[in-house]
């Protein structure tokens, strides 16, 4: 019996593509029809890649075409996949790098008073001891404190001449370059601030200064979530970021968001991982015992709750307080466990942007734009 190729289209014109309104023949789908005598070739292409859904394609085809035009016809479908590329998404933008800037940390924390500026500054100090090359860029507009931490308080940046141009010369402690909004404030004045006018000074801090060759620059964020955070962002491209939280709950809840800021769609920062400061009290009557003032190991269960590496422990110490009140680190001791802790801190977080370097490719800033009221983010290529 010879089957008549025209009855054969209208006959699968009933039979709608898995995952499109359309049926199979207004869509494209059918891309070609064969028939020799009582036999049918029937060419298709599909976007759903599932096995469910090609099998449920052939056997509709097979079943309508028997019913429709020839209950005894042979037929042959072959079904190709097509599946349309993945869309860039709309909020990943090319950060434009940093000359002479290799790797660009943010140290952030949920709430204040966990000891993140502590941490930046002993991560700083120890990344220096180790022979890089290191800047920190205190971007805590409304409660700096590097200026103390490094002993630096009364210095001032002076200007320097790059190429024409007059630029900020940052201030050199203890192998650190720092910049920090509170070298341009008096000691007893309140930065009262909108958020455009903090993230201008920032920006000033990050390109009207010459940092030179930086194999790391430190981010010193204010705590919680909010215009810095965006705007730090939007204007250089971050490396990644550390989160920084003492183990009790309230701490952790704060943390988590923390974290979750910085894995957002909008913002797609990779997290290093989680520091877990006033980890434990140990007295130095007592140097063996350890006391766990603020709960035992909550940072590094959070670590593993969402899934982001546990960068280390630092303990409440006396010391570490005083050293940062005095304006000397407290990583700058030797051979003491203080040390020691940011130590291995600091190869832990050395370890991990390494690995991010090796399988990530360079994180892209975010350029906000405003639309009908609403931030909008867009690709900028």
């Amino acid at each position: 019996m010879k089957l008549d190729k025209k009855e054969i289209i209208k006959a699968l014109e009933e039979i709608t593509v898995p995952g499109e309104g359309q049926n199979m023949v207004e869509s494209g789908a059918v891309k070609n029809v064969q028939v020799f005598g009582d036999e049918v070739e029937v060419d298709i292409t599909i976007a759903n890649p599932s096995l469910q859904a090609r099998k449920k394609t052939e056997v509709e085809i097979l079943k309508v075409i028997h019913r429709k035009v020839y209950e005894k016809a042979k037929i042959k479908v072959n079904i190709t996949v097509d599946a349309p590329a993945a869309k860039p998404k709309a909020n990943e933008i090319k950060g434009k790098p940093i000359p002479g800037i290799q790797n660009i940390i943010a140290v952030a924390s949920g709430k204040g008073g966990v000891g993140k500026s502590t941490v930046t500054a002993n991560l700083a100090v120890t990344l220096a001891k180790m022979g890089f090359k290191v800047g920190l860029l205190d971007a805590d507009i409304y409660g700096p404190s590097m200026p103390i931490m490094f002993d630096v308080a009364q210095e001032k940046p002076l200007a320097v001449n790059v190429n024409g141009k007059s630029k900020m010369k940052p201030v050199e402690s203890y192998g650190v370059k720092i910049l920090s909004i509170g070298f341009f404030t008096q000691p007893n004045q309140a930065v009262i601030w909108r958020g455009p006018m903090a993230s201008k000074a920032l920006n000033q801090m990050i390109f009207d200064a010459h940092w030179g060759e930086l194999d790391f620059m430190l981010l010193d964020l204010p705590p919680g979530t909010g215009d810095i955070h965006l705007s730090i962002m939007q204007a250089m491209p971050v490396t990644g970021a550390v989160v920084v939280s003492t183990p009790q709950e309230v701490a952790l809840a704060d943390a988590k968001k923390g974290v979750a800021m910085f894995q957002q769609d909008s913002i797609n920062v990779p997290v290093l991982g989680i520091v877990e400061n006033m980890a434990y009290f140990t007295p130095a009557e007592l140097p063996d015992n350890k006391y766990y003032i603020f709960g035992k190991d909550g940072a590094r269960n959070l670590a593993e709750d969402v899934k982001v590496p546990f960068l280390g422990q630092i303990p409440l110490v006396q010391s570490i307080r005083e050293a940062g009140d005095v304006g000397r680190p407290a990583a700058m001791q030797t051979a003491t466990p203080t040390a020691q802790a940011f130590e291995e801190l600091t190869k832990n977080v050395v370890q991990q942007v390494v690995a991010r370097n090796e399988n990530i490719a360079p994180t892209e800033a975010i350029k906000i734009t405003t639309m009908a009221g609403c931030s909008a983010i867009k690709k900028n290529r």
